[in-house]
């Protein structure tokens, strides 16, 4: 089951409204077991992954045992259930990890295979699973994005430096597993203070992975995104949201859009976005994961809401002093009902991540 998850984070971020679900397929003919069949969710959504890993198996599937890291699948789509197509394939057993909150196949995917004779264990590393797929889990049952929160700390608790533009807080390998967790989300979000200051571009620049970017999102209530900016300057590659509010300036919003930016009509709730219903926005749109880069007023607009489900503090050796930015949070003032999970180093730095439970 291990194996499976890591299995299924290779195609995380990429897979539309669908979770990305690892499956192996495992068989022994006495000379012990041999992995004969792998699938991950593709890329969009379909196939499915014990779609894939039955194909790679063909006739070696009958008599093997079938790890999923979420219950296979029980409506009709475009496609037959996954949980029949395991029946059909022969599979004398399957290993489960986290069940579909979906109503369509909640518990029902393991019946239909229970009921044809199949083993199955249930809840094998459920936790690292439904960590893993915590986006879905949320879209599934809160009608909203997971939302993760990453903050780059200097040893002093400040997050950047007045008027200074782009600030490196932390080293080169601290920064590449920053774009990690891009390439993973469905989606990175920042104010328009954040754009206007610092000009990035939010993408995944990793070698290879250039192509995993995610969609960009900017809280810009009456549109001053800036034509010249890095974020346009991409559109072509990766899309740009703008959340805006119905009153803004209906020029400016034409002239975006005839460079590809594409609009969120937003609330306002006290002069700002309303964040709970623009979440409810981008899940309709099919995002399951958010992650929020900057700056300190909407990482305390999404915090003061209550709307983070997991954060990322990376904390630097150096100060800035004088003239930084202070972070709205740090390793000191977690909120309730968080639970850390890990504590790691790259070179000079260290980062911590906490989550609460969807």
């Amino acid at each position: 089951m291990a194996a499976a998850l890591r299995l299924s984070r290779r195609n995380a971020g990429r897979t539309s409204t669908n979770p990305s679900v690892g499956t192996i397929i495992v068989r022994d003919d006495g000379a012990g077991p041999m992995i004969v069949g792998t699938g991950v969710t593709a890329v969009g959504g379909r196939p499915h992954a014990e779609t894939e890993a039955l194909a790679e198996a063909g006739d070696l599937a009958r008599g093997a045992t079938a790890y999923v890291t979420l219950e296979p699948c029980a409506h009709h789509g475009s496609t037959p259930p996954c949980a029949n197509a395991l029946v059909k394939a022969g599979i004398i057993r399957v290993v489960g990890a986290a069940s579909d909150p979906d109503p369509r196949v909640s518990g029902k995917g393991y019946a239909i295979l229970r009921a044809a004779g199949i083993e199955v264990v249930e809840k094998v590393l459920v936790s690292e699973a439904a960590g893993q797929m915590a986006g879905y889990m949320s879209r599934s049952l809160r009608k909203r994005p997971e939302v993760i929160l990453k903050l780059a700390l200097s040893s002093d608790g400040m997050i950047g430096e007045r008027g200074a533009g782009q600030v490196s807080i932390t080293g080169e390998i601290a920064r590449r597993e920053v774009h990690l967790l891009r390439a993973e989300a469905d989606a990175v979000l920042v104010g328009i203070g954040t754009v206007i200051e610092d000009n990035p571009a939010l993408t995944v620049r990793l070698p290879g992975l250039e192509n995993r970017s995610p969609a960009r999102i900017v809280l810009d209530r009456q549109i001053r995104l800036p034509e010249n900016s890095r974020l346009i300057a991409g559109i072509d590659r990766v899309p740009v949201y703008v959340a805006a509010c119905a009153e803004a300036d209906a020029l400016r919003r034409a002239t975006l859009e005839r460079l590809g930016v594409r609009f969120i009509g937003t609330e306002t709730h006290n002069g700002q976005v309303a964040l709970p219903e623009l979440l409810e926005d981008l899940a309709a749109l099919g995002m399951a994961s958010v992650l929020i880069e900057g700056g300190a007023k909407v990482a305390k607009g999404f915090l003061d809401d209550g709307l983070v489900d997991r954060i990322v503090l990376f904390r630097g050796p150096n100060e800035i002093g004088k003239g930084g930015i202070a972070s709205p949070l740090d390793e000191n003032s977690i909120p309730a009902g968080f639970v850390k999970l890990r504590e790691m180093s790259f070179g000079d730095d260290v980062c911590a991540e906490w989550a609460r439970d969807i």
